[in-house]
């Protein structure tokens, strides 16, 4: 087999893989947003709880983790 033959191969190898890895990533990316599109849209619906006042909690999620640890 010359060189080339095996290098080609490895190459449609390797780029199936790098394909299929970013078709995993996509779809869970999707899902990702998807799920919480549909949080935020419940919490809107059955709570009034907008995504600004959830927004706000998840930057102060640290602070008040690191309360709770403390004890503070």
């Amino acid at each position: 087999m010359p060189v080339d033959l095996i290098i080609f191969i490895a190459a449609i190898i390797v780029s199936w893989l790098i394909f299929t890895l970013l078709v995993k990533v996509v779809k869970a990316s999707i899902s990702t947003a998807i799920l919480v599109a549909a949080i935020v849209l419940i919490l809107q619906l059955f709570f009034g709880i907008g995504p600004q006042d959830l927004w706000q909690q998840v930057t102060q999620l640290p602070q008040t983790l690191w309360q709770l640890v403390t004890g503070k």
